[in-house]
């Protein structure tokens, strides 16, 4: 295919440095700012810009959580949400009490209005005697394992 276009190396031809200023300039890696990598990370970071525009995922932690670290991640709700949820017909009544069936932690952040039974993994002093001050009920479940 023709070339549109002609070459930059072409007006540097029968010079001695090709455009590169003194003749020892592009010997070694310290005029490149280094081998590889070396300057996008912690100390010199002249290779900075690039990072930023080409490479985001060097940016920010990464890396593996140990396995033998014991997780507890349950999923977690606060009063308010359980009282919204009785609000909008969410929960079925038993008896006098509405009823919730919860494998997460409840938090104490909000107000009951209607006096519950609760089942969760696990839950708060605070949120506990807030239901238990409106005539609910609270029980605490095993954590599962998985």
């Amino acid at each position: 295919m023709t070339r549109r276009y002609k070459k930059k190396i072409g007006k540097y031809r029968g010079t001695r440095s090709c455009g590169g200023g003194n003749a020892k300039n592009r010997r070694g890696s310290g005029n490149k700012g280094g081998k590889g990598n070396a300057g996008k990370g912690k100390h010199n970071k002249h290779k900075w810009t690039y990072v930023v525009v080409y490479e985001r995922d060097r940016i920010g932690r990464r890396g593996f959580i140990p396995l033998t670290r014991e997780r507890n991640d349950l999923d977690a709700i606060n009063l308010w949400e359980i009282n919204r949820m009785v609000e909008e017909g969410k929960l079925q009544k038993e008896k006098d009490r509405y009823v919730l069936d919860f494998n997460g932690k409840i938090l104490g952040s909000g107000f009951i209005k209607y006096p519950m039974k609760v089942k969760a993994a696990s839950i708060t002093d605070r949120a506990k005697k807030k239901i238990e001050s409106k005539g609910g009920i609270v029980e605490a479940t095993e954590i599962p394992k998985e």
